[in-house]
């Protein structure tokens, strides 16, 4: 990827003005990049994103402790749907972080769930050099913004629960009926299983679902059953 990006702009659109905006630039250097230029006159993002997780963590809980006086098992799964990879990969994005990435020509070319995780991680890092930068005022009104905001749709959609845990409290809710899980089928060695479940509603097969464990099959028919139910 071309190593002349014009981070001032990004900065800019972020909000923030840098006093040493290599903290930003080094905030998108995956460890890939290097591996191809060794040369590349800073280091890659990954103390700067375990900074900015412990940062962001704090903010999130200091805001949830302050505001909700739910039991703490309920504010650790709102905590969880506000700072998880997909969360944090679509915020990236919104913030126009993904042309700004320095990656491999490899890792330039997946689209799919390992570019999400790169993305997430550089939001991190990306609020690790705000905090380094700026101090913590500045990194918490960036992330009560941008983030935070995201929190009464996540309650009003139940996006903090697990697809099998919303579609059996919606079912139950709805229905009056706890869904069941049926095994369908099963291949591959037992070390490399693939498992394919049926997501039931008495005897109606709402939707199936596929898995490398039972449980993890059980998930994606939860997901499938909720969407075709409309109940995301």
């Amino acid at each position: 990827m071309d190593s002349e990006k014009d981070f001032t702009k990004l900065a800019k659109s972020l909000g923030i003005a840098f006093k040493d905006i290599n903290l930003l630039n080094q905030a998108l250097v995956h460890r890939s990049y290097l591996n191809e230029h060794r040369d590349f006159h800073l280091d890659h993002n990954e103390r700067l994103e375990f900074l900015g997780d412990a940062v962001l963590e704090l903010i999130v809980t200091e805001y949830l402790y302050l505001n909700y006086p739910n039991p703490e098992g309920e504010l650790t799964n709102w905590r969880a749907s506000l700072v998880n990879a997909n969360m944090l990969a679509e915020l990236a994005k919104e913030c126009g972080l993904e042309p700004y990435l320095y990656m491999s020509k490899g890792e330039a070319k997946d689209t799919g769930k390992a570019r999400s995780y790169i993305l997430a991680n550089a939001y991190e890092a990306v609020i690790g050099a705000m905090y380094l930068d700026q101090g913590w005022d500045a990194a918490k009104e960036f992330i009560t913004k941008r983030l935070l905001t995201k929190l009464d749709y996540i309650l009003e959609h139940k996006l903090y629960m697990d697809p099998k845990s919303k579609f059996q409290e919606i079912a139950q809710e709805r229905l009056g009926v706890t869904p069941t899980y049926q095994v369908i089928g099963e291949v591959g060695p037992d070390h490399q299983k693939e498992f394919e479940i049926a997501a039931l509603v008495g005897t109606e097969v709402i939707a199936k679902g596929k898995g490398t464990s039972k449980q993890e099959a059980q998930v994606s028919a939860a997901a499938a059953a909720l969407k075709a139910k409309g109940w995301e």
